[in-house]
């Protein structure tokens, strides 16, 4: 299947031949789906914290923070801004060969152009467009609409058709505009500022983007340490080459360019494992780069953080604490301490053993307990769904048979199973990446992540590359299955924290606009 010089492509590019034959044993056997159980809800695998709740939990992180643990901040922020604008793409192709390009505006499918140009003035990359229209050297006569596409998106203008999304002007401060990369920045020193002052950031970012990265943050850092009397220590990464996806043909061999290499894809979220994995902290908080919110709509954000935060520590105080009686000899613990462990397990932290879980006998529940113990832990914040029921929190089972929370995504759900189908159909919040992580153990060591992840949890899509039909394979997702072994806890988290911006006009609602 693979010549020399494709062994020499693959050393080459830092990939594991083992690990690249079973993607592609992935792609000929296809993903299992997972057994979903029943979906997660409030007071059945999601807790709703109370107000009394959570200012305890809030007092409790922020008494660890006193205490020296060291939080850090994980932003994915890798993805271009190109989706935002695919409607402004689209409608620019049809106005040059459009000189009535004013008539296509009436459009209905336009009406998301046509609300951009209307609602122009709100963005807080208004006044930067209006002085790059000044300075660009249009030809005459060239029609407006045009012109401003142009200066929106290409590289004489904002070049916001190339640049992350992180890097783009979300949001207006009197004139002044930030990029959610300096949002992320302020809620880092809002609750992630450990007992010395310093504020940990850690930003994945592609390759072709880093050094802007690295000048908007620095530049931003100078102006924020000050105001908020922090310190910043950013750090940044980029999604590793190892990491990316062979793609195969219709026949599940092994898809070739047209100069006969072999091909490959990035692996998805999920290869941000690696990133997460490489890092050095107690607990770290997850969050996307485009969820952010002005100042003035910060503080639920805060406060949820903190009790997340608050959550999983009180949480993994407990496991610890077993963790360490279980080290002791086995004639130390009695039948009512493991009972006790094993209740803690099953109702605070949602593990359920399948039946078939070793209770026979002492050694053989020690055992059990330990290794159900001693994992990676995460606290996911979960958000009423208002929509459409899918993706989110969901009991599942696990491949020993164990019942256990899992963020499931509908690609990994049986539609054509009706018992499957009407499970997902009761779900009643969702995931909004909204995650605080704790990677270390009762020893103070942190976890080989790697290890912890469930390898059939993939998905398999259909792209095409130089006009050939081609079979591409995402690795198991950050928060779905490269978690799935991981101890996990979801909490309710009000809405007003999930505010995402997924098109340009987005940045339009109230939620992204001063006031």
């Amino acid at each position: 299947m693979f010549t020399p010089n494709d062994l020499e492509q693959i050393v080459e590019r830092g990939s594991d031949l083992p690990e690249i034959k079973n993607q592609i044993s992935h792609f000929k056997k296809g993903f299992p789906f997972l057994k979903t159980v029943k979906a997660a809800g409030i007071g059945n695998g999601i807790v709703r914290l109370t107000e009394s709740e959570c200012d305890k939990l809030i007092s409790f992180y922020e008494e660890q923070l006193a205490k020296g643990i060291l939080p850090l901040k994980f932003v994915p922020a890798s993805g271009a801004a190109s989706r935002m604008f695919q409607s402004l793409f689209s409608f620019q192709e049809e106005a040059l060969t459009n000189r009535e390009a004013v008539s296509l505006l009436e459009n209905q499918k336009q009406r998301s152009v046509k609300q951009f140009y209307e609602r122009l003035p709100d963005f807080a990359f208004y006044p930067a467009l209006m002085k790059i229209i000044g300075e660009l050297a249009f030809p005459c006569g060239t029609f407006k609409h045009r012109e401003i596409l142009e200066a929106v998106l290409s590289p004489e203008g904002l070049n916001y058709g190339f640049l992350p999304k992180g890097l783009l002007d979300f949001h207006d401060y009197s004139g002044v505009s930030r990029t959610p990369a300096e949002e992320h920045l302020v809620e880092g020193a809002l609750y992630g500022t450990d007992s010395n002052g310093v504020v940990r950031i850690h930003f994945t970012v592609s390759p072709e983007h880093l050094s802007l990265f690295k000048k908007k943050c620095e530049t931003a850092a100078a102006l924020l340490e000050e105001r908020y009397e922090v310190k910043y220590k950013i750090t940044f990464s980029e999604q590793k080459p190892s990491t990316d996806t062979i793609a195969v043909d219709e026949n599940n061999e092994p898809f070739r360019t047209t100069e006969g290499k072999l091909f490959f894809r990035p692996g998805g979220h999920g290869a941000l494992l690696e990133n997460l994995n490489d890092l050095q902290a107690d607990l770290i908080f997850v969050k996307n780069i485009d969820n952010v919110v002005p100042d003035r709509l910060k503080d639920e954000t805060i406060k949820y953080k903190k009790a997340l935060a608050g959550l999983l520590l009180n949480r993994q105080r407990r496991i610890f604490k077993y963790l360490k009686l279980l080290e002791k000899p086995a004639a130390q613990l009695t039948e009512s301490l493991l009972d006790e462990m094993n209740s803690y397990l099953e109702q605070e932290l949602s593990t359920k053993p399948n039946g078939k879980a070793p209770q026979s006998d002492k050694a053989s529940r020690i055992q059990y307990l330990v290794s159900k113990f001693n994992r990676p832990i995460r606290v996911c914040g979960m958000v009423k769904n208002e929509g459409e029921p899918g993706g989110g929190p969901f009991w599942a089972i696990q491949a020993d048979g164990t019942t256990t929370l899992q963020v499931v995504e509908s690609s990994q759900i049986d539609l054509k199973n009706p018992e499957q189908v009407a499970i997902a159909s009761h779900a009643t919040h969702f995931n909004p990446v909204d995650l605080v992580c704790g990677i270390r153990n009762f020893k103070g060591e942190k976890f080989s992540l790697l290890d912890f992840r469930d390898p059939e949890t993939g998905f398999i899509s259909s792209k095409s590359k130089d006009g050939k039909p081609l079979k591409a394979q995402e690795l198991p997702g950050l928060w779905n299955g490269a978690m799935s072994d991981w101890i996990t806890i979801f909490a309710e988290v009000p809405p007003i924290t999930f505010n995402p911006v997924k098109t340009v006009n987005d940045l339009l609602r109230p939620e992204h606009q001063p006031l």
